[in-house]
């Protein structure tokens, strides 16, 4: 199987064309607002992420949290690192496997996640803002679908 040539015989590569590019600078976007909107939650979009998800499933492996939410290990390991710092989610050994770590948000996670959850709409709202409602859902499932 052969790849597409990034730019058809006779057109100029021009990089701000490329999908990296476009979907590094949409990215930038979603960041800025995403901290404009959570700025008072002290929170990164990656451990937003981690403790809504967690907040979400309740208790489960560091292993599995990081693969629902995309993460390397060691990535997830000091996402949740912080993230247990500042007390918002708790750890204790796994009863059926003394190697493997269970995590849970603890009473402070909860409460942020309820907190970061009623602005969060706002943060894609925002982001989404200069296409037309029918775009922003048909752009939605392109991203699924590539991702």
């Amino acid at each position: 199987m052969s790849a597409e040539p990034a730019a058809p015989e006779g057109e100029v590569y021009e990089v701000e064309a490329q999908i990296g590019f476009l979907l590094r600078k949409a990215h930038q976007r979603a960041s800025d607002i995403f901290h404009q909107v959570m700025a008072r939650h002290d929170v990164t979009p990656t451990q937003f992420t981690t403790l809504v998800k967690l907040a979400g499933v309740g208790e489960t492996s560091q292993n599995r949290l990081g693969r629902m939410v995309a993460m390397d290990p060691a990535t997830t390991l000091g996402v949740v690192g912080r993230l247990r710092e500042r007390g918002l989610i708790d750890m204790r050994a796994d009863p059926d496997d003394r190697r493997r770590r269970l995590l849970r948000p603890s009473g402070s996670g909860l409460a942020l996640v309820a907190e970061m959850t009623a602005h969060a709409a706002e943060v894609s709202r925002r982001t989404l803002v200069p296409l037309a409602p029918a775009d922003r859902r048909r752009l939605l499932q392109l991203l699924a679908a590539i991702g």
